[in-house]
């Protein structure tokens, strides 16, 4: 039987994963994130996730299993080509959801799953519409500590929700792990629910 391993130490992914009805072990990728000179985007999301995957599939190794199969994803927050990681502090989140407010933004979520030899890796893109936001909106919702580990500072599936007025593709891909694809790409290598 082959064995899923979930290359990520996020509790939205794993969650993600376990709704989906697999077992998996998780294997946490520690990887440099910063983005390379004249990389775009698109290209940052798909780079890390490979290099996840890879990450641990050559820390497992040479006791990877034939049967293994290594899921990682990477997922960012994209407005006007600028990427919007963790806010680092307060005046850093500031500045994020003044650029949401009231704008369209994309949440790109790459996934690849290495087995044996093959590596295979999709993305998704989102956009998410944002409401108009009060200053005292902004300063409540640091104040729950909900933004300060999400990317582009806010959560659509908890309280940074209220904030999303639409949603022009995956949900689940904006929470960490677009379920659909997910599913599609790990039954290539044989991986059932």
């Amino acid at each position: 039987m082959t064995q899923l391993i979930l290359a990520s130490r996020s509790p939205r992914r794993t969650e993600l994963l376990t709704l989906m009805g697999y077992q998996f072990q998780v294997q946490a990728a520690d990887i440099d994130e910063s983005v390379l000179e004249n990389e775009s985007p698109t290209e940052h999301v798909m780079r890390l996730a490979n290099q996840k995957a890879s990450a641990v599939v050559n820390r497992l190794a040479p006791a990877f299993s034939n049967d293994s199969v290594v899921l990682a994803s990477d997922t960012i927050v994209v407005i006007e080509q600028r990427i919007l990681g963790k806010p680092t502090d307060f005046d850093d989140f500031v500045r994020m959801m003044r650029l949401l407010s009231g704008s369209n933004h994309y949440v790109h979520t790459a996934i690849a799953a290495v087995h044996q030899d093959t590596t295979q890796a999709l993305l998704v893109s989102t956009e998410v519409s944002f409401c108009e936001l009060t200053d005292q909106e902004i300063l409540t919702y640091w104040q729950s500590g909900e933004p300060q580990d999400k990317a582009g500072g806010y959560g659509i599936q908890a309280i940074g929700g209220q904030f999303v007025s639409a949603i022009n593709g995956s949900y689940s891909a904006v929470v960490g792990l677009p379920m659909a694809e997910t599913k599609q790409l790990l039954a290539k290598f044989g991986v059932r629910p």
